[in-house]
């Protein structure tokens, strides 16, 4: 379409998935039937993020959806204060609308118009359970470990991610460390050499040292990554922890924006980073901090465990960025999922096809979507206490 578009709305629909509330994004055109969806889901903070879709929607009103670099500047530098995780999760969202918009405006899938085709098609890993997200926080026992793992290799898959380092402190006794050593051996017999696994850390090593004890245990057993190994904002630390491990290390997916990720490029304090294309400030934003990855010899392995349009944001991304690694997904979370998005996502074993729809290629059915309402979400976070009663990072 060569003729002006302008936008006329911007709404936000929330569903309920059982442990996570999806935030989908539509901003609406003065074309008729042409419209775009996008994803701004983000754990424990829907009313925040719905209620911020709301505030920005006036700085785009009256624009065209095409002119997306444009539009994100409005949002990031009209909106004075600088905006936080919540803030960029809400632009995320209205980002990949943009997008869809712009795909379908000329007829052509979003890989299309962010760089091209790099790959014909895009590897996927997923989390024990299959979407069961009590699954992927729970599963400390080896018997259950296993069986899980298992399902998830019947399944087609050839990597899997799991979470079993106990919630830490500054220091690690050595039971625990020889815990998450047997466990870790289970899980490599279980699957043999051929599935790839990650462990993700979820920054509850309170330590470089903790983090390195807990290293120590998994490396002999040939990690693709282990994931967060401390928490994000300390580069210097993370930088130590990836010198000294004996795999490779990625972390990412709580950074905002560019401007959060350079010192990890400039440092070479990891080896995979993790985008969030849900969180960090959309599509283009991701494009950029991969580039730049790239140039500091690292990968790109996006986080992703959203909802189904953040899931086609990311397959989009993926297929057009040539330092592309492995795509976390989170696909069929809930049994009512088909009826109430379509996606481009196609899986064959452990690999989604690349899509060709023009857009995103993802449509809501919004009457279904209404019968799944938000509901505050269960905080799995209780656990997270030390002994001696000590809050610990979940």
């Amino acid at each position: 379409m060569s003729f002006p578009i302008k936008i006329t709305g911007v709404k936000t629909v929330v569903v309920n998935a059982e442990l996570r509330n999806w935030i989908f994004v539509k901003v609406e055109t003065d074309q008729d039937g042409l419209y775009g969806w996008g994803e701004a889901s983000l754990n424990w903070k829907t009313r925040a993020v719905t209620g911020t879709v709301e505030d920005l929607t006036p700085l785009v009103l009256g624009q065209d959806p095409r002119d997306i670099e444009h539009i994100l500047r409005i949002l990031n530098k009209h909106s004075y204060y600088r905006l936080g995780i919540v803030g960029a999760t809400a632009i995320s969202g209205i980002e990949h609308a943009l997008w869809d918009i712009f795909g379908k405006s000329v007829g052509l899938p979003v890989w299309r118009l962010i760089g091209g085709r790099t790959r014909d098609k895009v590897r996927v890993y997923t989390h024990l359970g299959l979407g069961d997200m009590r699954s992927v926080y729970e599963t400390f026992d080896e018997g259950a470990l296993r069986d899980k793992a298992l399902a998830v290799v019947e399944k087609g898959y050839d990597a899997l991610k799991v979470v079993f380092i106990p919630y830490s402190g500054f220091s690690v006794d050595i039971p625990s460390r020889r815990h998450v050593g047997r466990l870790m051996r289970v899980l490599r017999e279980a699957v043999g050499d051929r599935v790839d696994i990650m462990i993700d850390f979820h920054g509850r090593p309170a330590s470089i040292a903790a983090a390195l004890q807990f290293i120590e245990e998994l490396a002999p057993y040939a990690p693709m990554f282990c994931e967060e190994p401390v928490l994000p904002g300390d580069t210097e630390a993370l930088r130590l922890v990836t010198e000294r491990a004996g795999c490779p290390i990625a972390s990412g997916e709580r950074l905002i924006g560019f401007k959060e990720f350079e010192p990890l490029f400039r440092q070479n304090a990891l080896h995979i980073v993790q985008p969030d294309l849900n969180h960090t400030g959309g599509i283009l934003e991701g494009k950029r901090i991969a580039a730049a990855a790239e140039q500091a010899f690292m990968g790109v392995a996006p986080h992703n465990p959203n909802g189904p349009i953040a899931g086609a944001a990311a397959l989009h991304f993926d297929v057009s960025t040539p330092n592309f690694v492995i795509q976390e997904e989170m696909s069929g979370a809930v049994p009512w999922y088909d009826d109430v998005v379509s996606v481009p996502m196609r899986r064959t074993g452990s690999y989604w096809a690349v899509p060709e729809a023009p857009g995103l290629g993802v449509e809501i059915n919004e009457a279904e979507a209404a019968k799944h309402p938000f509901v505050q979400e269960p905080f799995h976070t209780q656990g997270a206490v030390l002994p001696d009663g000590t809050i610990a990072d979940w």
